[in-house]
């Protein structure tokens, strides 16, 4: 028995005084439970059976649909992964979720902040914009997998130009930065500028965030 059926179960209890069959309230999820529930204690309680019965059945092609549901499987910091997941489901929620990497933030869910920035071959990406099913047999990396002793340059320089503040938009601001100097390791103060532009720091740490980019591209 699902946990959320017991305040629905004491509703049943109160409302149809023990007229609704234990293996109905067992069988549903309690948002029909209430529905079932006010039509017994109206009295009507066939049609109360009758609606328990319809939303047994579509409850059950629910699970057989999970059943078919296919895994996706991709290379994750190196490693493979297969997760079964809703193909449409958001990457960033199979990072965090399924594959328990936090490293990545959720920020603003639109891929206007930056926050839950990865790499997909390479390339920066805005995890929440992209379903599990496009990343199929290609190679994700998380903060997780920039460097598996954080001593990349970037984590290096982060450290020493003491970047963060409160922290949360900092590893989408890395991986955003990584992407950069993967491709132009002596980038100007224009170039890096424009490359971070749109990766969103609610604590103003662009300045340092600047310094730390250039640092690393100096030391790498």
């Amino acid at each position: 028995m699902r946990r959320g059926y017991r305040s629905a179960i004491q509703v049943c209890e109160k409302r149809a005084q023990g007229a609704i069959h234990p293996s109905i309230i067992a069988a549903h999820p309690p948002e029909n439970l209430l529905i079932i529930c006010i039509a017994v204690a109206a009295g009507v309680r066939t049609t109360a059976i009758q609606y328990a019965d319809q939303a047994q059945t579509n409850d059950n092609k629910t699970l057989e649909g999970e059943k078919r549901m296919a895994a996706t499987a991709f290379t994750i910091n190196g490693k493979a992964a297969s997760v079964d997941a809703e193909p449409d489901t958001p990457l960033l929620w199979v990072v965090r979720e399924h594959l328990k990497l936090t490293g990545t933030k959720f920020g603003c869910g639109s891929g206007l902040c930056g926050a839950c920035t990865v790499h997909i071959d390479g390339k920066a990406v805005r995890s929440c914009q992209i379903s599990v099913s496009k990343v199929a047999g290609k190679k994700v990396t998380t903060i997780e997998g920039l460097s598996p002793n954080g001593q990349h340059p970037l984590q290096k320089a982060w450290v020493a130009e003491q970047v963060p503040q409160c922290g949360y938009c900092q590893s989408g601001q890395i991986m955003q930065a990584a992407a950069l100097l993967a491709t132009n390791k002596k980038p100007t103060r224009e170039q890096i500028v424009t490359h971070m532009d749109g990766n969103i720091c609610r604590c103003g740490t662009y300045p340092r965030i600047v310094r730390a980019i250039q640092r690393a591209a100096r030391e790498a």
